[in-house]
């Protein structure tokens, strides 16, 4: 059953990024909601199989805490049905750093699991030019292209977070199948984030970038040298292949960092922090930032602290806080390549929560268990997380000189 598990455990981490373009309705939901019950159907069999379950780690306590909290502000919200529907999705959401933590049992694993998302990122750029190219975007003219069913700041927030990833794999894999996948995914992935015309994800795009260039050039002269000369080629192919009209609107956003709106977020935040001043400490309940701040239902926080502190309050906050910073902590736990890729991740994902409510997407918490696992596995297998993410170009190096290459 747990090899069972881990096969579904896969399944998921693909099907994260591109769950809401396939989307079955009630009660089934997303194909990434429909392979998790799976998934916790099969973990709990799995678990009692086996007669333990893995002693849980600070993340997972913290995590468990945090929606222990959301579940205890449905006593004192302010619309219960919100509540409890959000109660219900952060489940669905937080489980996956349970499931990680306890089904991924070597750094083989970790590995195989970016790989996954990776996959799955493939599926999301492709649906976002498959739009890009169909005879219905051009007839209605669009400006931003996304895949079916998904918002264009969270497509270009989820190819973001694969960038560093597919650097990571491209450094590490000898498989030329897993190097085609994370080669291929760079001017794919970029070429995606870019027909979004998404702007907080174009400047993701660029920290992830700047992230994948150490990643790929670490060491390595001639790879650096080569880097210098593609970057112009692939300047001059997006520019011929990209709409104008795409480059028209981030070509606006140094005029929205000094003096627009971003789009009208200012105006929330505005009203959403009135909103925290009237419960600063406990929240209005979890879901109740619309209902709290007076906004439009298809609304949201456009910022994730914000989200957070009307909701769940300080005491939420708080929690949330701890969760990053130990994240970050286990980031530093590891070495190399591999804590380059995570730094860049969490980097990006700083950047996006700037202008986004990431709490609530899965790929929040799937990195997070990402992380939680890589500095696991830095305490408990440090030699076999090392030679799993060892440079390619250093695989033959003698041992000493590899461990000082990383």
């Amino acid at each position: 059953m747990r090899r069972v598990a881990r096969v579904l455990l896969l399944l998921f981490a693909f099907a994260i990024p591109w769950e809401y373009s396939l989307d079955l309705g009630e009660p089934l939901g997303n194909v990434a909601r429909i392979v998790g019950l799976v998934l916790l159907l099969a973990a709990i069999p799995a678990v009692l199989q086996a007669g333990r379950v893995r002693t849980p780690g600070p993340m997972q306590w913290l995590v468990l805490a945090f929606f222990l909290w959301f579940c205890c502000t449905y006593f004192w919200t302010i619309d219960p049905d919100a509540t409890l529907a959000k109660m219900r999705g952060y489940f669905q959401e937080m489980m996956v750093v349970w499931l990680v933590w306890e089904f991924a049992e070597s750094p083989t694993d970790l590995r195989a699991l970016l790989g996954a998302y990776i996959a799955g990122s493939w599926v999301l750029a492709v649906l976002t030019i498959e739009n890009f190219s169909s005879l219905q975007a051009a007839a209605a003219e669009q400006m931003r292209f996304v895949a079916y069913g998904q918002d264009p700041n969270d497509v270009a927030r989820f190819l973001d977070l694969g960038l560093p990833f597919a650097a990571l794999l491209l450094t590490s894999e000898s498989r030329w199948l897993a190097r085609l996948l994370a080669l291929g995914y760079f001017p794919l992935g970029l070429f995606a984030v870019l027909l979004t015309a998404s702007r907080g994800g174009f400047l993701a795009a660029l920290a992830a970038l700047c992230g994948c260039a150490v990643l790929l050039t670490r060491g390595r002269g001639k790879a650096a040298m080569i880097v210098l000369l593609l970057l112009p080629v692939i300047a001059i192919a997006l520019w011929v292949v990209v709409p104008s009209t795409v480059f028209d609107r981030l070509a606006t956003i140094p005029e929205q960092l000094q003096g627009g709106d971003l789009n009208q977020r200012l105006n929330i935040w505005s009203v959403g922090w009135h909103a925290f001043a009237h419960a600063p400490l406990l929240g209005t309940g979890a879901g109740t930032f619309v209902s709290a701040a007076g906004l439009a239902p298809f609304d949201t926080a456009h910022n994730t602290v914000l989200s957070i502190l009307v909701s769940g309050g300080l005491c939420a906050l708080s929690l949330a806080v701890a969760i990053v910073a130990l994240a970050i902590r286990g980031v530093f736990a590891t070495r190399g390549t591999l804590r380059i890729a995570l730094a860049t991740t969490v980097l990006v994902w700083m950047v996006s929560s700037l202008a986004a409510t990431v709490e609530e997407n899965r790929t929040t918490w799937l990195l997070l268990a990402l992380i939680a696992l890589a500095a696991r596995f830095s305490a408990e297998e440090p030699e076999e997380l090392g030679g799993c993410f060892l440079a390619v170009a250093s695989a033959r190096m003698p041992h000493g000189m590899a461990e000082r290459y990383l």
